[in-house]
């Protein structure tokens, strides 16, 4: 069986998505618990990904992110010869191009974002017809999976061009991307992406409250919706050793990119009330940090500051796979409030399965999360003395932090193992 991934990179910066599709791909090549491998190609779509561990993904791009942009803009653009504008899609142009680079964002790419849904109709059909035919002759795919639905324009064209090829998409985080484009173009853009259902096999999503507000969303029928919990690749993660002795002072840790969305600034409210009244706390903040976002970084550390903090805050930096899996061990707790309702939560998994309870806030997909792992507790959203006294009630109960702990490594283990996914994915693509 010969499977496609289709992932889209994201601009230079570490992406939960890229990672966690690095790693399904790497497993369903080489899997370790005795099924065999599937040939599966991991092929980037927009920018080369980022990732913390071995990537397995093609150096060749689809859809360029620099030719797809400079399309839209100049459409006499696509008159110019090919070979010229294939220099647009050199990796490393892209990677110097969107070095350092935020996230996009999509309330200034709305007409982008609707062209490219528009597959053979839109700015970009020459792209969506190179990429068919790629497909049809030379990889000739059984099955295709793509990253998300705001990637998929093309499927209609894939569809007629290899009709017996299983299209797949995994939901996670579309309706994020979609809420900030403007109005029209959001109104447009979930249009477009209603029509492509059709085109669909299967939809994965990785909790119920996902796949009921996808369903709603873009009237996806209940029968296309397969729900893989979410996973990661558990061989680098190891429990904590627990001291004998409380260790002082107590560590509460962030880990995620850091942006306004992922609610940093929620986490340094309640460590400031929380600092009122215990001196043995300090905050230990790591993530990838862009250009864009470090005014908002350096007014976090202003406040830290003016309330005579700072030997109690430090940024760790964006770290490496290996510095990732110590930051964690070092904890005695997690949390990374968002402000929106995120469907994945990679970081709780990391941090539960290193032995390290987790306080979120109770939207998005962290409550199933949370309930699947007993690795942690939950708190109502956008309340920041809810999450210190959660956090101080923790700290102050070590034997229910040590259950918290053993529980969360087990179930981690039992249900959101890479290896889990993948036997589910490819029951998903024999089906």
């Amino acid at each position: 069986m010969r499977v496609v991934f289709l992932t889209a990179g994201a601009a230079g910066m570490y992406c939960g998505s890229c990672m966690h599709d690095n790693a399904l791909a790497r497993s369903l090549r080489n899997p370790t618990d005795g099924a065999s491998g599937i040939d599966c190609l991991l092929q980037p779509i927009y920018t080369p990904i980022r990732t913390d561990s071995v990537s397995v993904a093609r150096e060749k791009i689809f859809f360029g992110g620099i030719h797809v942009y400079l399309l839209q803009q100049m459409p006499w653009l696509r008159f110019v010869p090919k070979s010229l504008r294939r220099m647009l899609d050199w990796p490393p142009l892209i990677r110097l191009a969107t070095r350092g680079a935020a996230s996009t964002d999509p309330a200034k790419l709305g007409a982008l974002a609707v062209s490219m849904l528009k597959g053979t109709e839109g700015r970009q059909a020459e792209e969506v017809q190179r990429l068919a035919c790629w497909l049809e002759q030379e990889i000739k795919p059984d099955v295709i999976v793509f990253s998300n639905l705001l990637i998929g324009g093309s499927l209609p064209l894939i569809r007629q061009r290899l009709p017996g090829t299983k299209t797949i998409v995994m939901l996670q985080g579309d309706d994020i991307f979609l809420d900030h484009l403007p109005q029209e173009a959001r109104a447009e853009a979930i249009r477009l992406c209603s029509d492509l259902v059709k085109s669909v096999d299967h939809f994965v999503v990785n909790s119920r409250f996902y796949a009921d507000r996808m369903s709603a969303l873009l009237s996806v029928p209940e029968a296309k919706i397969a729900t893989i919990p979410l996973t990661i690749d558990l061989s680098p993660y190891k429990p904590r050793r627990p001291s004998g002795e409380e260790a002082k002072p107590f560590r509460i840790g962030y880990l995620a990119r850091i942006s306004p969305e992922k609610g940093l600034h929620r986490l340094v409210d309640a460590f400031l009330h929380m600092a009122e009244r215990d001196q043995d706390v300090t905050l230990e903040v790591a993530g990838w940090l862009g250009e864009v976002n470090r005014p908002y970084l350096n007014s976090i550390e202003d406040r830290i500051r003016e309330a005579n903090l700072a030997a109690r805050f430090c940024y760790h930096g964006s770290p490496t796979l290996e510095q990732k899996v110590r930051f964690l061990q070092s904890l005695d707790l997690l949390s990374v409030p968002t402000e929106y309702e995120d469907p994945k939560g990679l970081f709780a998994l990391e941090a539960i399965a290193s032995g390290v309870p987790v306080v979120l806030p109770d939207h998005g997909g962290f409550g199933e999360l949370v309930a699947s792992t007993s690795g942690g507790v939950v708190v109502p959203p956008n309340d920041h003395y809810a999450l210190a006294d959660a956090i101080l009630a923790l700290k102050n109960d070590p034997q229910r932090r040590t259950e918290l702990a053993e529980k969360g490594v087990a179930m981690v283990h039992q249900k959101h193992s890479i290896e889990a996914a993948c036997s589910a994915l490819r029951a998903l693509f024999e089906s």
